[in-house]
């Protein structure tokens, strides 16, 4: 069977290549899920200083010779990667800004770009006014790109081999309050169709951790509430079972017997359904969350992947093992999730008060 194409707004084809290893496919993994790497803006000579209006090259002003490794390259991570098809977006995004440089200063293929023109770019990047980890995810995707040319032999050497690699600040990420969680879920009562829905949606997402897209892509055959377990499909079409509590398990009863079969009018196999019966899509769970929050009275900008935050960091406050809280949020790498272990500065005076005996 032929693999399902994808749409491919920079005008990347991404039909099948040649391509068949893998032998960078963990680099893929910790630059999709973290963007946590980045190149700093030197060496960059007066011929490449460049400005340009904020575009991107339309796919008949790309050359061949640009488009056909690109195409392939893109057609590698989804089939043999297995990237999501945002991944797969952004790359098509990034790479074609890519493009538009080379336009600027001359060059219409991979082959003459040498590690002075990496450089030049990501200063050129940081000259646009792209904040650090726009321009760290920018240059994961050039670096790929000529990784993948030289495993697949178009190009003999990776210019990009030599460029500094700066790691980015790691910010803490934010959290909700115990309490504003309360509040957030509460906002919902669940006495209407619509608010039974998003009282489930927000209570699987605290109760899991999951991110929005493991939430959209829930099936009906991947939760058994009498297990109290769910299965998501985690980037690279990773699996993994997570358990549940009492509290979501009533919320998703509740939807998935009184309003879903209401609004099921085809059939479908996704959990969360709009009144239409159709899958709810990112955009909406995010308004969802949104509108919540505004309910509760939370004043901090509230998004879903904030209650996942505020899942893992409360786990662990609680006691929770590492390694456990790695496997429940779907981390290939720990490194990932030992950025929640972070003391909040409340929690770490109230130890201090406890324990210090001159406190």
């Amino acid at each position: 069977m032929k693999p399902e194409r994808r749409p491919s707004p920079a005008g990347f084809s991404t039909q099948p290549g040649q391509s068949n290893s893998n032998p960078f496919a963990r680099a893929h993994a910790r630059a999709a899920a973290a963007n946590a790497e980045a190149n700093r803006a030197s060496g960059r000579s007066a011929n490449t200083r460049v400005n340009t209006p904020n575009r991107q090259t339309p796919a008949a002003e790309i050359p061949n010779e640009l488009r056909i490794p690109i195409r392939d390259f893109l057609q590698y991570m989804r089939v043999e990667c297995g990237s999501s098809k945002n991944t797969i977006i952004a790359y098509q995004s990034d790479l074609a800004r890519f493009c538009e440089y080379l336009r600027l200063i001359g060059k219409s293929s991979l082959a003459p770009i040498v590690s002075d023109d990496i450089s030049a770019y990501a200063g050129f990047l940081a000259e646009e006014g792209l904040a650090a980890p726009s321009r760290a995810r920018m240059m994961i995707a050039v670096r790929m790109l000529f990784r993948f040319c030289v495993t697949e032999r178009i190009l003999n050497l990776d210019p990009c081999a030599i460029v500094d690699q700066p790691k980015l600040w790691k910010h803490l990420p934010e959290d909700l309050a115990p309490t504003e969680v309360t509040r957030l879920l509460e906002a919902e009562d669940g006495k209407t169709q619509i608010s039974c829905r998003n009282r489930a949606i927000l209570e699987l997402f605290y109760a899991t951790g999951a991110r929005v897209s493991e939430v959209c892509g829930l099936t009906l055959n991947r939760m058994d509430l009498h297990s109290r377990t769910v299965k998501v499909m985690g980037k690279g079409r990773k699996e993994r079972m997570i358990p549940i509590g009492q509290a979501a398990i009533e919320s998703l009863s509740a939807y998935l017997n009184g309003v879903r079969p209401l609004w099921d009018k085809h059939d479908s196999e996704f959990v969360f359904l709009s009144k239409n019966g159709k899958p709810l899509d990112r955009h909406m769970v995010f308004r969802i969350v949104q509108q919540a929050a505004h309910m509760a009275g939370i004043v901090k900008r509230v998004y879903p992947h904030l209650l996942r935050h505020s899942f893992a960091t409360h786990m662990l406050e609680g006691g929770a093992n590492l390694r456990i809280v790695q496997e429940l949020l779907g981390h290939s790498d720990l490194a990932t999730t030992e950025i929640y272990t972070h003391v909040k500065p409340d929690r770490m005076q109230a130890i201090y008060t406890q324990l210090f005996p001159r406190a």
